[in-house]
């Protein structure tokens, strides 16, 4: 007998009795999730773009059905893990960062070059963003493609 579920994180299992129990991770899209403050958002974006970078404010992604909830709660929890040491954030705006398709080479691994790039340019805008160093998943973002004759 096989059970299969959807964990709320994206987590889809497979209980087998004859193998025991694997956990796979569905479908997804490294992002870095990063507070930016508004005043460097636009510039940020386009520094972004021309590393084949795409920055996603929450509020307005298109996987989020109530895109303002979901980007309080991550500012949220952004702030107080962080334990006051953040506050100066607490109005900034909570964006995803993901990687372009330039990035990836089939189905291997994001190359650590593409997280040296996004680490060194969010470096530049030092007093400008807060992230932890790292990458998360989020379902994959649809970006709109230009259409050729």
């Amino acid at each position: 007998m096989t059970l299969e579920f959807r964990t709320l994180r994206g987590l889809t299992g497979v209980a087998s009795d004859r193998d025991g129990a694997r956990v796979k991770r569905a479908p997804h899209e490294n992002v870095a999730t990063v507070l930016v403050d508004p005043v460097v958002l636009r510039e940020l974006e386009m520094d972004l773009m021309v590393l084949d970078l795409r920055l996603w404010p929450v509020a307005t992604a298109p996987i989020c059905e109530d895109g303002p909830r979901a980007a309080f709660q991550i500012r949220r929890r952004m702030l107080v893990s962080r334990r006051g040491a953040w506050d100066e954030a607490a109005e900034w705006v909570p964006v995803w960062i993901a990687f372009g398709e330039s990035w990836y080479v089939g189905d291997e691994p994001l190359p650590w070059s593409a997280h040296q790039t996004l680490w060194q340019t969010l470096g530049r805008y030092a007093d400008h963003v807060r992230y932890r160093l790292g990458l998360g998943g989020v379902p994959h973002l649809d970006v709109p493609r230009e259409r050729t004759a």
